[in-house]
């Protein structure tokens, strides 16, 4: 229990890299669809839960962190959301910035507002312009902004903060289908059913409950008795995530569909994937292992560091650029690992500690 003891989460900082790496390995699995065998391309389709865990992991270290502190005052939730905003923003404002300035690549993108206030990803039909990947932004902004409610609701009782997520999961499928019988929704705006519920933090809210349950259990006596039952829970979270993966990607058809498109599929997603992941972050925390001492590493923290910019340039325009300067038989991987971690120690730190500082200041 030493680590948590000394609230230090390097394990975690290197999960992050293992998750980017996931991500970038679903994106570039075109490649290779006719070269691995059909059920490993199967298996590798649902490689997009690298982003779930970079949700739970975002709904437990919040919640860890902040708890219902925001709400103590106006001033305090205004500090903690400009916190935020100077976490994600920055960066993608760059990027964003770089990419409308080069016309080569952005000429058809003209939805300069919604791109920059990272809006663009709640309508369907501008899902996939811009930095197309920053829609997780927005469903992570959305959490950002709901956490201390959330936090305060989650202290009281688990089942308030449930209930909440979903009435709002309603609330956002009443909006879309709303518009659609108004006036036919034609951008998409939380519609279809099924974009809403992949695309949205109205239908990936529950992944960053569970990630703030870990949390509030471990704030608790009863709940870190209730975890130190749980035995090998490396091991066993580990081996729930591989063979959850599995159970989703035999509700997928072919090479170019998901098993999340399912119902069923979805519902292992996001009912029974991220208790997995929480297990096995608890077996990270808890559990002196091999795999927590390599996630531990220098190496993996700073992979994990910079893995927020190597998420946001892996795909899109920055990847694109490079790619028409230089491509290499990895599909530029190792490339694009150093790139972010330049922008990591020279653009996206220093910007934050700026941002952090100035923040700091207001009385």
């Amino acid at each position: 229990m030493e680590t948590l003891q000394k609230n230090k989460f390097d394990a975690l900082t290197g999960m992050r890299a293992i998750a980017a790496i996931m991500v970038f390995v679903y994106h570039n699995r075109k490649y290779w669809r006719n070269d691995l065998p059909f059920e490993m391309m199967r298996f590798i389709s649902e490689w997009h839960i690298g982003v779930t865990v970079f949700f739970v992991l975002s709904g437990f270290l919040l919640a860890y962190r902040y708890e219902e502190k925001p709400l103590e005052s106006k001033k305090s939730y205004l500090k903690y959301i400009l916190l935020r905003i100077a976490r994600i923003f920055p960066l993608y404002w760059i990027l964003l910035s770089c990419f409308f300035l080069d016309t080569a690549y952005s000429k058809e993108v003209k939805t300069y507002f919604l791109q920059y206030s990272l809006f663009y990803s709640l309508f369907e039909k501008y899902s996939v312009s811009g930095i197309v990947q920053a829609w997780s932004l927005t469903v992570e902004f959305f959490f950002y902004l709901l956490s201390p409610l959330l936090f305060l609701l989650l202290k009281k009782n688990w089942k308030y903060c449930l209930l909440f997520l979903v009435g709002f999961f309603f609330l956002g499928w009443g909006i879309g289908s709303g518009l659609k019988e108004f006036n036919g929704n034609p951008k998409g705006f939380l519609y279809p059913l099924q974009f809403m519920i992949g695309s949205t933090f109205f239908g990936r809210s529950l992944e960053f409950f569970f990630g703030m349950l870990l949390a509030y259990l471990m704030k608790k006596e009863n709940g870190i008795q209730f975890l130190s039952k749980i035995k090998n829970p490396t091991l066993w979270g580990g081996i729930g995530i591989l063979i959850l993966i599995i159970c989703i990607r035999i509700f997928a058809q072919n090479n170019f569909v998901h098993g999340v498109e399912r119902w069923e599929g979805r519902l292992i997603h996001e009912l029974l994937l991220p208790i997995a992941i929480i297990v096995f972050f608890w077996g990270l925390m808890s559990e002196n292992t091999w795999v927590s001492k390599v996630l531990s590493t220098k190496f993996f923290i700073l992979l994990g560091n910079a893995s927020f910019v190597f998420y946001l340039i892996h795909l899109s325009y920055f990847n694109m650029k490079l790619k028409s300067y230089v491509y290499l038989p990895d599909k530029n991987f190792i490339l694009l690992w150093i790139c972010s971690i330049i922008i990591y120690l020279f653009i996206e730190k220093p910007l934050y500690e700026v941002c952090r500082k100035l923040i700091g200041k207001i009385k």
